[in-house]
């Protein structure tokens, strides 16, 4: 907003750009999704089918900074931008969100299956249809769950407007996103979009690295969100590219992407994800090590051979890399970091490198067994030899609502996971002394 004179929605710049902007390490096959809501139709999200086909080829940029992310969420939001920035950097503290238009419907993700969260998630929804009018969207699996299918929820369903993972194309339609349930909740979010509309997560898990926000002062919480008075922190994300060769034993898929280069060479199929966390590849069902070539830039570093190997983003630094012995890297940090799991050498470490390399990974030619890949827990697949995985920084990252600011909350989260460890462990203590 330029001054207080104006009014209090900003509109948008005749001259800005009609689509999301793109860097340089961007491919040029990849689609923006636009359009309404399609129902019954094929698959047809980015996240799960492979890239088109383009004539015109785009080489990634040898900086060593990461893709420069794109600044507007969904349809409406975007970050506020601050006339003290020198040049195009801008301070990560000082990121506020801003809405081009007042912001009409949301998308509410709820842990399914959770009896206690059925309350919140009703409140929240009576909230939003009958005193801020707006559109709520949910999966279609959250209405199906029998515990939400009692009479006290009928007056509130039929207000709300339904989606299936995979099949229903809401990324035009949902101007921000809430989160009930703990950190796997805004990873589902995720999966979800290419370009994520702002997320507000409510902390009602386990653990809440993601989830800043408590459900007592919602409406509070929410109606500053709906103002634009609220600061958000980038989660950056991996552009995961797995191409495999189509072999003659297994079936392909339609949504797979065939290449050919001349009759010689092999098909291969190429499937695109974003992903928030981390890239696993493990040695999956096998009892023999792990043998992985790590490619950066298109060299050799080192050979993995181990359990397995994690390249994760920031975010991701706090789950399972840290678990397997990587430091903690504060979002803000642009940069991968690679954790090998189990590593039979002791001098493969973790590493962090610049957020603008490419990294691939393939099985080497004496591997004795398959690799398996998963992304953000899910998508699992088997990868075997002349199969390879691409990560690169995405340009397109997860705009995550702050409940102060972005250093206060990472410090915050970190302390209520250690007094949640704590507690777990004082409980374990007092059942076993009442045992004996």
């Amino acid at each position: 907003m330029e001054n207080s004179g104006e009014s209090k929605w900003t509109k948008s710049d005749a001259s800005s750009e009609p689509f999301p902007y793109c860097c340089s390490a961007c491919d040029s096959s990849e689609e923006h999704f636009r359009g309404k809501v399609f129902r019954n139709r094929t698959k047809a999200r980015s996240m799960s089918t492979p890239s088109a086909p383009c004539s015109a080829k785009f080489r990634r940029t040898q900086s060593l900074h990461g893709p420069s992310p794109v600044t507007t969420f969904g349809p409406k939001a975007s970050m506020l931008k601050n006339p003290k920035a020198v040049m195009h950097i801008q301070d990560p503290a000082s990121q506020r969100l801003t809405w081009n238009k007042p912001p009409k419907s949301v998308l509410i993700i709820k842990k399914i299956r959770d009896a206690s969260l059925l309350q919140p998630f009703k409140e929240l929804c009576v909230f939003l249809t009958q005193q801020k009018n707006m559109i709520v969207y949910v999966e279609r699996k959250v209405i199906e769950d029998p515990a939400i299918a009692n009479e006290g929820f009928v007056s509130v369903k039929k207000n709300f407007c339904t989606f299936r993972e995979d099949y229903d194309d809401i990324s035009n339609c949902v101007d921000f996103i809430i989160c009930l349930g703990g950190d796997g909740t805004l990873l589902y979010a995720s999966s979800l979009f290419q370009s994520v509309p702002p997320v507000m997560a409510f902390h009602l898990g386990s653990l809440g690295f993601l989830t800043p926000f408590n459900f007592d002062t919602y409406q509070s919480q929410v109606n500053q969100v709906i103002e634009g008075n609220a600061a958000i922190i980038l989660r950056s994300r991996l552009e995961v590219k797995v191409v495999k060769e189509c072999r003659e034993k297994e079936p392909v898929e339609e949504t797979s992407l065939i290449i050919t280069n001349g009759d010689s060479e092999p098909k291969h199929k190429t499937m695109q994800y974003q992903v928030l966390n981390e890239v696993v590849v493990d040695r999956g069902p096998s009892s023999y090590l792990s043998n992985l070539d790590l490619f950066l830039d298109g060299h050799l570093i080192t050979t993995v051979q181990g359990d397995g190997v994690i390249v994760s983003t920031p975010t991701g630094s706090t789950a399972y890399a840290v678990a397997a012995g990587a430091s903690m890297i504060h979002p803000n940090v642009p940069a991968i970091m690679i954790t090998p799991i189990c590593p039979h050498s002791l001098s493969f470490r973790p590493i962090v490198v610049p957020a603008g390399v490419e990294l691939k990974i393939m099985l080497t030619r004496d591997a004795r067994n398959t690799a398996w890949v998963s992304l953000d827990g899910r998508k699992r697949q088997e990868i075997a030899y002349g199969d390879s995985i691409t990560i690169t920084s995405s340009c397109f990252p997860v705009p995550s609502i702050c409940f102060r600011d972005p250093v206060n909350d990472w410090f915050e989260s970190l302390a209520q996971c250690l007094h949640w460890n704590v507690r777990k462990r004082q409980s374990h203590l007092s059942s076993e002394e009442e045992e004996f």
